[in-house]
Parts: structure tokens; sequence; C-alpha cells
């Protein structure tokens, strides 16, 4: 028998022992697992007996204090995509060890945990702490109570598979959480709260906890004028990433369909011709914003351009151009009745959150800021920040992405960044006026910026707002601020689904 790290390659053999295992259960999707690995590769374990996975579990690092002491798993996994996996914790956290059914008594399980523990020391962690089921628990939930049941199985009086595993490997009993697992009826919903303490843990005085994770935003409210080359455009962006660079921003956010600028020294008078022209131009775009990215050392939003796939369909597609010289892309899902009419751009199918190095991200492009499942789907996954390239010519167009955009925000608790254009394009069809006011919002609750407005433009001129959202604030208001929307989500009641291709 091999204990190693999970690969990706175990991914499809380890999802359908799980459904071997918990019968019942809500299982893990293919992206939890994958992000178990993308967060924390050397803590997830399997137990592989002749070229078969036999055995595996799943952990993260986190500080245990910063954490609620009636946590749920949700909260203590981030919805099971351990993106609150910090590396300088002190802690390891077990939240699932499974073992097929076919080759238990093997001793497997204690494999597993011993190589938890060994990397534990290896870290230097300061213990290890799991939240345990009790299985057994529902045989006796009409005669005695949680606490009753876990005395009488601690005094070997009552056998459970789980709990006494758990108290033969040295875990030692720190209390019982109700309403871990909703799912998990044979519990009770019932956790034991276990913790194995390190021996051989050295403190390290130059630890610290994190107080605060800044990210600075420079948000670009850009003017659209006549120009007559694309060198003139390039000009123009290249001016605004300086202006981000010297701020010292993380991100530079331009806004929704900036390219099409370049319509204005074409004589191509009809809109959709003209549009097809301008897909020409997708390779200098994004060879110029993978060169700024890189050059000015800022993550670039280079808010979106009509592209040409080889079936012939136009799509309006937002960039996330990386600062190591990466590039990712998000399609816009809903194609507004203007943009059908004048371009015939065809509709994208994917929710896609982008990790950097400040955090997982999400691009919704202006009227898909509109539509909430998106940007609940974008959280779920594990997005903090979502930025919206906007276009709109009038008032009544720019208000309704931006109450969207603050509502996403508050019921997300998230930050939002709205950017959009300004100025007109007198001899270009359909773009010949814009309206906007650019800004950073923050959910309402106190740690937060006044009104929820981190920072935001005047009205209709050119120029940029710079404001800096702490991560750190947003992961404390999520755990413990007035109202936690995340939390106190009634999943009883309703749901949303992803249908993804």
């Amino acid at each position: 028998m091999i204990i190693r790290n999970i690969e990706e390659k175990d991914i499809d053999e380890i999802l359908a022992m799980q459904a071997l295992c918990f019968p019942g259960m809500v299982p893990w999707e293919r992206e939890h697992l994958e992000s178990h690995l993308e967060h924390f590769p050397e803590g997830q374990f399997c137990a592989e007996f002749e070229g078969k996975i036999i055995g595996s579990c799943s952990s993260l690092i986190i500080n245990f204090d910063e954490y609620d002491d009636r946590h749920t798993w949700d909260d203590i996994t981030d919805n099971g995509y351990i993106s609150n996996h910090n590396p300088d914790g002190y802690n390891m956290y077990g939240i699932e060890v499974m073992v097929h059914p076919d080759y238990r008594r093997m001793k497997i399980g204690h494999r597993l945990y011993e190589a938890r523990k060994d990397l534990a020391r290896r870290l230097n962690l300061k213990s290890i702490i799991i939240g345990g089921r009790i299985p057994n628990y529902h045989k006796f939930e009409k005669e005695m109570s949680p606490r009753q049941y876990v005395q009488e199985v601690s005094h070997h009086k009552i056998y459970d598979p789980v709990l006494s595993f758990q108290l033969l490997n040295g875990f030692l009993l720190m209390r019982i959480n109700p309403n871990y697992l909703p799912d998990d009826r044979a519990s009770g919903k019932y956790a034991t709260l276990m913790e194995w303490n390190n021996v051989d843990y050295m403190p390290n005085t130059k630890r610290f906890y994190k107080t605060a994770l800044p990210v600075r935003i420079c948000v670009v409210q850009y003017q659209m004028k006549q120009i007559n080359s694309f060198e003139e455009f390039a000009n123009q962006v290249e001016y605004y990433t300086d202006v981000a660079s010297d701020a010292s921003a993380d991100f530079a956010v331009f806004p929704e369909l900036l390219t099409t600028q370049l319509m204005s020294f074409s004589d191509e008078k009809s809109p959709s011709r003209a549009i097809r022209r301008l897909t020409e131009y997708t390779e200098e775009y994004i060879s110029l914003f993978t060169e700024l990215a890189v050059k000015y050392n800022v993550n670039i939003v280079g808010g979106s351009h009509f592209v040409e796939e080889d079936n012939g369909k136009i799509f309006n597609v937002a960039y996330l151009f990386r600062r190591d010289g990466t590039i990712e892309k998000q399609y816009k899902i809903h194609i507004t009745p203007n943009e059908r009419k004048w371009w015939g751009i065809s509709r994208g199918d994917d929710v896609k959150v982008f990790d950097t190095d400040c955090g997982k991200v999400a691009i919704q492009i202006c009227y898909d800021i509109e539509f909430p499942e998106l940007a609940r789907i974008a959280t779920e996954k594990g997005a903090k920040i979502i930025f919206t390239p906007f276009c709109t010519e009038d008032r009544q167009g720019y208000l309704r992405v931006r109450y969207c955009s603050q509502a996403r925000a508050v019921e997300n608790q998230i930050y939002t960044v709205i950017s959009g254009t300004v100025g007109n394009l007198p001899q270009t069809e359909n773009m010949d006026i814009q309206y906007a006011q650019s800004a950073i919002f923050a959910p309402s609750d106190f740690e937060f910026a006044r009104d929820g407005i981190v920072g935001e433009c005047n009205p209709n001129i050119e120029m940029v707002v710079i404001g800096d959202v702490d991560l750190e604030i947003l992961r404390r208001q999520r755990q413990s601020g007035t109202v936690r929307h995340l939390k106190d989500r009634r999943h009883d009641v309703y749901g949303i689904r992803y249908r993804k291709n």
C-alpha cells in the first residue's frame, strides 16, 4: 500500500469512492478537488493499493483563532473550495477522510492520519483540528443528547466508527458543534471538534497574524474621442496604465468596448461590417495590453473587445492581462437587444473566476452585472472582487449598472468595480454618445467605506479613481459582520444551479 499526495488523475476515482462512502450526502464536485490541489496540494493524501485508490483525506491550513467557535463545515472550508487556505497559519484543519468500503480494517484511516501528522511536524504547525462526524448517533438520539453520546463513546460504552477511531489516534475533544454538516443526518448534523497537538511544535516569533490584505485598484473613466490610428489608441491606453503604475495599483480597469474608438478612423458606415473590421485588431490589442501589464507591473482588466472566432460568430470578450504575462478571458453572457440588432453579437456561456496575485476575481461585462445569479455563482467559486467594464449612452442605462453593482456588493459581501466610457464618437454608428460615473463599491457595514463607496469619478469627464479594498476585512465581515448574507442563506428553501457546458 502506498500513501501519497493526490494528483489530478485520481479525481474521478475519488469522486466514485465518495459516493460509496457517504451515500445520501452531497458529494464533492470535480471543481472542489481541483481547487484543493491548486491551493494546498501537499495536504491532500490518498492510499493506493494495487493501482487502485482505496482511501483519501483532504485538509487545509488556517489560523483557527480567526474563526467562530460555532463554525460550520462550509465556514471553515470556504464552501469546500479551501480558497481560505493560509500557508502562514498555525493549524491544519482536516475536512474529510474516507476509506473504500471493500478495504476497511486495513488501517488505511490510521495511515492517512499519520501522513497528516508527519506533514504537520514538517511544516511546524501547532495542531491538527478536525470536525468529526458521529454517524452512529442517530441510533441513540431519542435516548440521549449529543454530549451524553460522546461521553458514552469516550468511556467505550458505545462504539462510533469515526469518534472511536479519532480518540484512538490521539485526538482530544474540544466541543460539539451543531449544524456542522446540514446533510449529515446520521450525525444529527452535529460534529465533534477535536484536536491533536504537535508536541514538536516550535513557536516562531517571526510569525504574525495578517491584519490587512489591501488591493489597490485604479479605475479608468476613458474618453472616447476621434483618433486617426491604432498608435494614438495605444498612446492613450499606455498613459493610463502608467498612471496606475505610478500609484502602485494592483489593477488598472478599462471600460467595455473601448476598442470601438478604432472605428472612428474607419470609413465603414455599416455597423455590422464595421464591427467585423474591428475584430481584425484583436492580435494588436492583445499584444499591446500584454506588454503594458508586464512593463508597468500591473494587472489590467482590458475593458472588452469584439472577437471573431473560427465559426464566424462575434463575441464581446473581456480580457484579464496579468502582470506575469498570462492572459484570461471572459465572454459576455447576456447580450443586450442593441448589441443583437446593430452588431449581431453572440452569447458566451461560462462564468469564469480567475486567480491573481491579489486573490480570486471575476469579470462581468455591463449587462451581466444586472443578473444576480452570475455574481452569486462567481462568489461561490471564490471571487472577492467583480470587475464590470461597461458602456452606456445615457444616465438611465448607467444607473442600472451602478445600482446592480452596488446590490451585488451587499448581497455577496464582495467588492465590485465599474469602469465606463465618456465622451462621444460623432461619426460612429451606435457609439455616438457615452455616459458614465465609474466607481469602486464595498458591502455596507461599519468596517467598510461610508455609503459603501470606496471611491467614484465625477460624472462624464475623463479621469481615474484610485482606491484600496481590503480582502482581510472582507473575510472578517463574512464571519462576524452585522449581517452575514453568505452564511444566512436558506439553502433548504432556494438555490442556484449553474449549468456549465
